[in-house]
């Protein structure tokens, strides 16, 4: 699938798969900090849908520019665009799981959005949210599979190469994110939550 697309430019589609993703990753950001103890299912899929896009859009070129240098540096040379159709196609699985968060938060309320739900909460709610982390957890793995796989396809190395390639990536992109979180609470002090 990968060597199909390596010849063709970055388009739409890849940033619309990529701000799909962002809008899940707000999703399970939500859910990681009990968001749902203190804000309405509304509110969190509308800051979501509002500001998930443009932090997977950004994000997309983050780690497009860090895993072409890694690449790279691997033995490759793989296009900036290679990099980016592995990364937004190989999101498609956790894109799929918009969906289920979209579903389970309908269902379920706020209870959605709360790292540990209550002694109060439903039987059937509780085993829906269960459910719907197993699918995500699965998913996720999924994605992460797909991008191996294509670094390993557009890059001729050997998917344990392509894993550990994948690896340092994410690494690298979660010392940057910690970075610009710490820069941002800087020049903005009280736009970060604490």
């Amino acid at each position: 699938m990968f060597r199909e697309l390596a010849a063709r430019p970055a388009g739409a589609l890849d940033y619309v798969l990529a701000a799909a993703q962002g809008v899940v990753n707000f999703l399970a950001l939500f859910r990681t900090q009990s968001a749902g103890a203190h804000s309405s299912v509304a509110e969190i899929l509308g800051e979501s849908f509002l500001f998930g896009p443009i932090g997977g859009v950004v994000g997309l070129f983050l780690f497009a520019a860090i895993y072409g240098r890694l690449l790279n540096r691997a033995g490759g040379k793989s296009t900036r665009s290679q990099v980016i159709h592995v990364l937004a196609y190989g999101g498609v699985p956790i894109v799929a799981s918009l969906g289920i968060w979209v579903l389970t938060a309908l269902l379920a309320g706020e209870p959605t959005f709360v790292e540990s739900p209550g002694a109060e909460v439903e039987t059937f709610v509780v085993l829906l949210l269960d459910a719907q982390f197993v699918a995500y957890v699965l998913l996720l793995l999924w994605s992460v599979v797909l991008q191996v796989m294509g670094f390993s396809e557009i890059q001729a190395i050997a998917t344990r190469k392509a894993f550990w390639v994948w690896v340092v990536g994410q690494l690298v992109g979660l010392l940057a994110a910690i970075f610009l979180s710490v820069v941002i609470a800087t020049l903005f002090p009280g736009i970060v939550p604490h």
